[in-house]
């Protein structure tokens, strides 16, 4: 854990935040910022430019899950929650939103460092996953866009699969495009030509 990283807090009840602040700081972190609730939690994070959030609450609620899920789409950070009670199905939900890490009886200061500290490793896990996922989507439809695009010169220009794909490949090189959006023009040009209007 870096030594000035950058954290947000919130915690509806100001007598413990100011004791978790405390904690917090005594490990090297800069409290960015305090919030009583998560109800606008993108916009914090983007006003104090949090690194990571911690979210010391009683139980989760509804809303702090939902303000949770719209931060990892908006805003992914990670996300520490500490709680005082839970349940299962707290616990579950919690994660599903995106946190990180989920300790319950609350914050204890002496483990705050290797709490963030798995938060952190959770959520670079996390992110690296959804980077491998994407981009093997991508992959994917871009290799589905090409298939496609070979079919359809294979039927109207009557040429085989190589040739169909020396083509694409050829387009590609001359216009200085990837290989899928030639195939895309391809495909969406081929549409234009059959829906035409007699």
């Amino acid at each position: 854990m870096g030594m000035s990283l950058r954290v947000l807090l919130v915690d509806d009840n100001p007598d413990r935040a100011a004791a978790v602040r405390q904690a917090l700081e005594a490990h090297g972190c800069v409290v960015a910022a305090v919030v009583p609730d998560a109800s606008a939690l993108v916009e914090a994070v983007r006003r104090s430019a949090a690194e990571v959030i911690v979210c010391d609450l009683d139980s989760p609620s509804r809303d702090t899950l939902e303000s949770l899920r719209a931060l990892q789409r908006d805003e992914p950070r990670p996300v520490a929650m500490f709680v005082d009670r839970s349940d299962p199905d707290s616990m579950v939900a919690a994660v599903e939103a995106g946190v990180a890490a989920y300790v319950v009886e609350g914050l204890a200061p002496a483990r705050v460092k290797s709490v963030l500290d798995v938060a952190m490793a959770q959520f670079r896990a996390h992110q690296a996953l959804r980077s491998e996922l994407q981009a093997a989507r991508g992959a994917l439809e871009a290799r589905e866009m090409t298939d496609r695009a070979k079919r359809l010169l294979m039927q109207t220009r009557g040429m085989s699969e190589d040739a169909a794909h020396r083509a694409l490949r050829k387009m590609a090189m001359d216009r200085g495009k990837r290989l899928a959006d030639i195939a895309a023009d391809v495909i969406a040009m081929a549409d234009i030509l059959n829906n035409k209007s007699p």
